[in-house]
């Protein structure tokens, strides 16, 4: 393996890194992957994103087959079958690992199975096991690590009690009920999945608001449909400290400076995730550290040449699979010298699939006028959408931020039904700097939920329609 030099070699084959892997492959680039687990995929696939858009859909139609008398169908008898929820979510992750694998081949990626570190520049070395190492020459390393959970002091996962993304999935039965410490994205989908399936469940949040990271007034419209829900949520919530029984977990943390407590049968962790950089030899390079994130430029290089990161690791990035990915394009783009686009942190759409859903992409209306735009904003609630009120779905809303003077959309926000699939309308608004003429010009299909969108754009200029 010494004698072989790779134009490039990526450590992790996370979405980030065999969106890299394949695309260098294709441009002819001697490629090679160095994974420590038996499988490809990653946190993303195995335990992340697919396993839990699977639950959640399955949730979404048990949601519905309760629901069915809304609509006029009369259903009785329905059981609930977990083993079977289980299983099918294994299914959905096996036959996509089983895909990367098959793309592996395809794409004539060189993969070696271990945990690689750098030694020098330009150098890997792998521990294979069996007390054998193996070396890799490259003249571009990817890192690619990724993330893993984050725990807090006193809530060590053990996997019946104290739970985390991981072991949250594998519960052998629908608990009871469920505290969930963490309000953002993960914390949200899991109590949206187990709140439908059953379970009666507590969320506990530091921060004043659910999902700190979105726009104010979709915080608002979250925790107003959570608690419509019967989840109770408790903001400026600071975890203390919990206790373990034979029956399950008492939880004390302090809200307006008193102490209160709350128990269930099992707590779930949800308060971020931890870059993986610790021991892959950060310390024989120039890459700058930041409480374990590397520090990158637009290209996705760090301060050492040729060596670049992608994905969960990277300082001020999104834990998002499809930020990895793209960020992956953008590198080996550069490193092939074809056209490519740097990474702009805007223009990564930011997805959560609760009940309602919620999609985001650009600046929300408080980031734009911090940067010092006048802003002009739009709003158009899903009541007033036709295809909303056939589906069943009337909560939630678009909110479209724009600049004043020449109406250039800065960001656009959603909560309210198939909200991960509506941004994309919003995200590609933003690549090609469109205004809210625009939107306003584009015809959109009726009776659909993404003319909501039009509608919204019109809002902006008070021209609504529908409203």
């Amino acid at each position: 393996m010494a004698d072989v030099t790779y134009d490039v070699a990526i450590i992790g084959s996370g979405p980030g890194g065999y969106t890299a892997a394949f695309r260098a492959a294709r441009y002819g680039l001697k490629t090679v992957l160095i994974e420590k687990q038996p499988h490809y995929g990653g946190t993303c696939l195995h335990v992340g994103c697919i396993p839990t858009k699977a639950l959640l859909f399955q949730a979404e139609i048990y949601d519905y087959i309760q629901r069915a008398g809304e609509f006029g169908i009369q259903v009785t008898g329905v059981k609930l079958d977990w083993a079977r929820v289980i299983d099918r979510k294994r299914e959905v992750v096996k036959k996509h690992a089983q895909g990367l694998a098959m793309l592996m081949k395809k794409n004539k990626v060189g993969t070696i199975q271990g945990f690689g570190r750098l030694v020098g520049r330009g150098t890997i070395e792998v521990d294979v096991g069996k007390n054998r190492k193996s070396q890799v020459k490259a003249k571009n390393i990817i890192l690619a690590t990724g993330s893993d959970a984050r725990l807090l002091p006193g809530l060590e996962e053990d996997g019946q009690r104290i739970l985390t993304n991981t072991s949250v999935m594998e519960l052998k039965q629908v608990p009871k009920s469920m505290i969930v410490i963490g309000a953002g994205a993960v914390g949200v989908e899991f109590a949206s999945i187990y709140k439908t399936f059953g379970t009666d469940v507590t969320i506990l949040e530091m921060l004043p608001r659910a999902v700190p990271n979105e726009d104010e007034e979709i915080s608002r419209e979250l925790e107003r449909q959570l608690k419509k829900r019967g989840l109770r949520l408790e903001t400026s919530a600071r975890f203390e400290s919990a206790q373990k029984s034979a029956a399950g977990v008492s939880v004390t943390y302090t809200k307006n400076g008193k102490k209160q407590e709350v128990s269930a049968e099992v707590v779930l962790v949800a308060v971020g995730r931890k870059p993986l950089t610790e021991g892959i030899g950060l310390e024989k390079t120039k890459a700058k550290l930041e409480r374990g994130y590397l520090h990158t430029n637009e290209w996705m290089e760090t301060a050492e040449p040729g060596l670049y990161a992608i994905g969960d690791i990277v300082a001020g990035m999104p834990w998002l699979a499809h930020a990895a990915a793209w960020q992956g394009l953008a590198v080996v783009g550069k490193i092939a010298g074809k056209p490519v686009q740097p990474v702009r942190r805007d223009r990564i759409p930011m997805v959560t699939f609760s009940e309602p859903q919620i999609g985001s992409v650009g600046l929300s209306e408080a980031q734009a006028k911090e940067k010092g735009y006048k802003v002009k904003v739009g709003k158009f609630p899903f009541l007033a959408n036709s295809k909303a009120s056939i589906v069943g779905a009337h909560g939630g809303f678009i909110k479209l931020v724009a600049e004043e003077k020449y109406g250039e959309v800065l960001g656009v926000h959603i909560i309210g039904p198939q909200a991960t699939e509506l941004i994309a309308q919003a995200t590609m608004a933003l690549q090609l700097e469109a205004t809210v003429d625009d939107l306003m010009a584009t015809v959109h299909a009726h009776p659909t939920l993404w003319e909501a969108m039009a509608d919204a754009a019109n809002a902006v200029n008070g021209l609504t329609i529908n409203i």
